[in-house]
């Protein structure tokens, strides 16, 4: 390429850089008091927010009583569970195994290794109906978007003279929010 057509290669490229760019919006106002707006827009996607907030992680249930297995149950009330959801949700509960984990506390006495999830039951009213836990998902609460529904987890656990031996018994729950 020759000098003279580089120059003018080169004059034509600043022309493009330096050339004004069209400009979106544009206000001027002049003399005072001036004023001078222009509309804009911002945009957003929110998705979908859920919390599960506990009260307590564990619960200690109540320890049987001659009564209480002359009842064959006894009552606890167990954590306070808030749920924020900027959408409609479900709370689901169910037991983490099928069977209670047993520890033996009284030599001659071994804790009773079979003891089903169902024998403790659940409720959203300290006054039941109380349901069977159950290693499946059982819808506990549900609701439309809120900043805190809150419910208390009531527990009834079944007590047997035959079956229920001395021991430290455990079962781990599991709590599941969802937003469908």
């Amino acid at each position: 390429m020759s000098r003279s057509g580089f120059l003018v290669s080169a004059a034509i490229c600043a022309l493009i850089v330096f050339a004004p760019l069209p400009v979106l919006g544009q206000c001027t106002a002049a003399g005072g008091p001036a004023s001078c707006s222009l509309p804009g827009s911002v945009t957003m996607t929110a998705g979908r927010v859920i919390r599960l907030q506990l009260s307590a992680t564990s619960t200690a249930l109540t320890a049987p009583t001659l009564a209480h297995f002359e009842a064959g149950l006894n009552a606890t009330t167990g954590p306070t569970l808030t749920v924020s959801a900027n959408a409609a949700w479900r709370l689901y509960v169910r037991s983490s195994t099928p069977l209670w984990s047993a520890v033996t506390t009284a030599p001659g006495a071994p804790a009773r290794a079979d003891k089903p999830a169902g024998d403790l039951r659940w409720s959203t009213n300290a006054g039941g109906p109380f349901v069977a836990l159950t290693t499946t998902d059982a819808n506990f609460l549900s609701g439309s978007a809120t900043a805190a529904a809150a419910s208390t987890l009531y527990f009834e656990t079944l007590y047997s003279w035959a079956l229920d031996t001395p021991g430290d018994y455990g079962l781990t729950l599991v709590l599941s929010l969802t937003s469908p």
